[in-house]
């Protein structure tokens, strides 16, 4: 979401007449895109913000700027604990960002920071800024209201709010017919969109009608709102990827109840039995918090137990880390000791090693359908790829080149990566 905010950002900002730096020296503004899901992304921030000191002493115009959910978040309180940043502006506000950079440019310190009810930027087209021209970022709603007890992002980019799809198509048809050859549909909660009569499922069909060349993914969905009419979509087209992202955050419905998260183990459990039952091909990857307030062992034990049934192939996994404002944070003692919370999450980080290891083994003689996306890092003479299951295949390079596909039979792999050889579909 912070890559696609970024790219309507600069939209907005070359629409007024500004330039992307070619190096740090060459700066004016310093633009950091934040946020403010855990504390370490928040620390990671100030240190980039001290960091620029040095940078600010040898140019004396430099001017930094906080965008984003820690801006949001802290607003002015920010600029006083940071005394180098010049600009606040969270994510409703970017329209007003030329207006703040002219303020700052004049000596002037701003806040912008008003939370919409309608804005989605919809009329914007972003500028591919780190683009590789072959995937490809839309944002199709903004906000979130499921208020999980433990989240700041309701109070950091306000109520849900979906755009009108006709401009979802077009964005997407844009991208198609200058050759990008994957599209990635955003939101918070992507599963609940609805524009008028228009949902998620309905949605999904227009984007994948558009072109069989046109891969689409979406990114994060909620369990609650995983329905069999969006898995028959997915089914009915080759071109819609055989991967969910589905937060399950505990094993636990003790746990699940404390969080707010709208559904049990055994509703989320029937999900997983219904993704596999429309599309056995599917992988499954999900988030997962360790040491939540008041978790006990045996609700440690429930969440490994649900990952040995669900065998996710890839897992984000954090540490419980609290959130001023939230509801946690307000009503909830934050009781688990940080040792025993970065136990649980090491237990929990090895038991997904093992079962992505053991899942990908079983990939080894299969052959998949691979957009190429460019170099190896770890080789010129390799290639990298990822699959409709969104795991990536490594290769010779050969004849392949990046944005197109090709076929790739998987010889060896790793827990996280699968190594493999093209097939020549001329014999």
């Amino acid at each position: 979401m912070n890559f696609a905010d970024s790219e309507v950002v600069g939209s907005i900002l070359q629409g007024a007449g500004h330039e992307v730096a070619e190096s740090l020296e060459d700066a004016d503004f310093v633009l950091i895109n934040t946020c403010a899901i855990r504390d370490n992304a928040e620390q990671r921030v100030r240190h980039r913000v001290r960091e620029l000191r040095a940078a600010q002493g040898h140019n004396k115009s430099l001017r930094i700027g906080i965008l984003g959910c820690m801006a949001e978040r802290l607003q002015s309180r920010l600029m006083a604990e940071e005394d180098n940043v010049s600009f606040v502006c969270g994510p409703d506000a970017y329209r007003r960002l030329p207006q703040l950079l002219a303020q700052v440019r004049e000596g002037q310190r701003g806040t912008e920071v008003e939370l919409s009810t309608t804005e989605t930027y919809a009329d914007i087209e972003p500028v591919r800024l780190a683009s590789n021209g072959i995937s490809a970022y839309i944002s199709i709603m903004r906000g979130c209201q499921n208020y999980c007890s433990y989240c700041v992002v309701p109070y950091t980019r306000g109520r849900e709010r979906s755009r009108d799809p006709q401009t979802i198509l077009t964005e997407a048809k844009g991208l198609c017919e200058k050759g990008y050859r994957e599209v990635t549909l955003l939101g918070q909660n992507v599963n609940s969109y609805r524009y008028e009569a228009v949902g998620f499922p309905e949605l999904m069909d227009m984007v994948a009608a558009i072109s069989p060349l046109l891969r689409v993914r979406f990114a994060t969905s909620h369990p609650k709102d995983l329905s069999d009419e969006l898995l028959e979509v997915m089914a009915s087209h080759e071109n819609i990827c055989r991967c969910i992202h589905l937060p399950v955050q505990s094993g636990s419905n003790r746990m699940l109840k404390a969080m707010n998260r709208k559904y049990t183990v055994e509703w989320y459990l029937d999900r997983v039995e219904s993704i596999r039952h429309h599309m056995p091909d599917c992988s499954i990857t999900t988030d997962v918090i360790a040491g939540f307030c008041g978790e006990t062992p045996e609700d440690h034990a429930a969440t490994l137990e649900l990952f040995r049934r669900v065998r996710y192939d890839y897992a984000y996994m954090f540490k419980y880390s609290q959130r001023e404002g939230t509801y946690a944070a307000k009503h909830m003692p934050d009781d688990i000791a940080d040792d025993e919370k970065t136990r649980r999450l090491n237990e929990i980080i090895a038991l997904q090693g093992q079962i992505a290891l053991e899942n990908n083994r079983k990939e080894v003689g299969r052959e998949y359908e691979v957009l190429v996306e460019g170099e190896s890092h770890r080789s010129k003479e390799q290639l990298f790829g990822r699959n409709s299951q969104n795991k990536v295949l490594v290769f010779d390079r050969k004849d392949a080149v990046p944005g197109t596909y090709r076929k790739v039979r998987v010889t060896d792999c790793t827990a996280a990566t699968l190594i493999g050889e093209l097939v020549n579909e001329n014999q």
